[in-house]
């Protein structure tokens, strides 16, 4: 049965918010709100931002023109005018777009006969700063914006279940693909999965952590080359009493996520991924992708998704936990029974 993600293998979220009322909140956060836009409604922003501060600039240069009458003494060379060759509105806009961008004046140029033109000069020069200030520090946080690093953070096709130590694990594996290193990297997994209390109530899609090495450190990842994230399936494990025919009966989604700072800017990066109950071989395990070669070690990532399989009980670990007990209690009674036959 087709199961919906809820976390895409890419790392997207499948969840959309719909019946937001309260949309004000958005404008209030302004500059996420446009952070967060796709890129051709960020450029038509950003174009529009500057477009429409010269065009309203610019009708304002040429009604102060048009009042004070300097278009009708064009001709007029005793005429003082607002602004020296202004003749129309053209030539309005673009001696706002010159105020704007400081660009500087050469064939236009305001005079110090129009105080009206000097207070509008320094308006327009302190709201050009600010529209620069704002529009340029949006195009520069979304372009710096370390989405992209996670491309290169790549997570296995596949998570296994199979014995490590003689503990029932399951495992998954990363990898980064640059050299480039991710600071201070950590892993989260979390168990989606529907389920009813004992009160009645239905909670769709809880989330239940599944432990990744948080209490030991092993969640903090060296990430220079690919590592196998081990969940140990203990009595604190939701798949404590999970057997290999229950798994393939079972419908659930395990999300992991991958944190770190990108070494080269510093920013925080997030890679994550998911794996379906399907996705999930039982009695397998990951082949081997490092060799030692003339003085390095080297990655083969033509294997990274490759997996093997290994003897592993098919009972849950429970099961395997209890088996193993009376198998060493077994032993402890037989060895003096043993002793008195001698």
């Amino acid at each position: 049965r087709h199961r919906q993600r809820y976390v895409e293998k890419d790392g997207k979220c499948n969840v959309q918010h719909g019946n937001v009322r309260e949309t004000y909140r958005y404008l209030t956060d302004i500059f996420t709100t446009l952070v967060d836009l796709q890129w051709r409604f960020s450029l038509l922003v950003f174009i529009l931002a500057y477009a429409v501060t010269w065009l309203f600039f610019g009708l304002i240069w040429w009604f102060i023109a048009y009042c004070r009458g300097d278009l009708e003494h064009l001709e007029d060379h005793a005429w003082t005018p607002c602004v020296n060759n202004l003749n129309g509105f053209v030539s309005a806009f673009l001696f706002s777009i010159e105020t704007e961008t400081t660009i500087g004046y050469g064939h236009r140029v305001i005079t110090d006969k129009c105080p009206e033109g000097i207070v509008l000069l320094l308006l327009q020069a302190i709201l050009g700063s600010m529209v620069n200030a704002f529009m340029v520090g949006c195009m520069f946080v979304k372009i710096s914006q370390p989405n992209k690093r996670a491309e290169t953070l790549v997570f296995s096709s596949h998570a296994v279940v199979s014995l490590r130590d003689d503990r029932l694990c399951l495992m998954f594996r990363v990898g980064d693909l640059r050299d480039s290193h991710i600071v201070e990297a950590s892993i989260r997994a979390k168990l989606i999965k529907s389920k009813q209390t004992q009160e009645g109530e239905f909670i769709p899609l809880d989330q239940t952590d599944l432990s990744v090495g948080f209490e030991t450190g092993d969640d903090r990842l060296f990430l220079v080359s690919p590592l196998i994230i081990s969940h140990e399936i203990d009595e604190r494990s939701p798949f404590w009493d999970v057997s290999r025919h229950q798994l393939e009966k079972d419908d659930f989604e395990i999300v992991v996520i991958l944190e770190g700072m990108v070494e080269a800017t510093g920013m925080t990066c997030q890679a994550r991924s998911s794996y379906l109950a399907d996705e999930v071989l039982w009695g397998h395990r990951f082949a081997p992708l490092l060799t030692l070669e003339e003085g390095f070690y080297e990655v083969d990532y033509g294997g990274f998704h490759q997996t093997v399989p290994v003897p592993t009980p098919a009972c849950s670990a429970r099961q395997l936990v209890a088996a193993a007990a009376r198998r060493d209690a077994h032993l402890y009674w037989s060895i003096p029974s043993r002793l008195d036959q001698q």
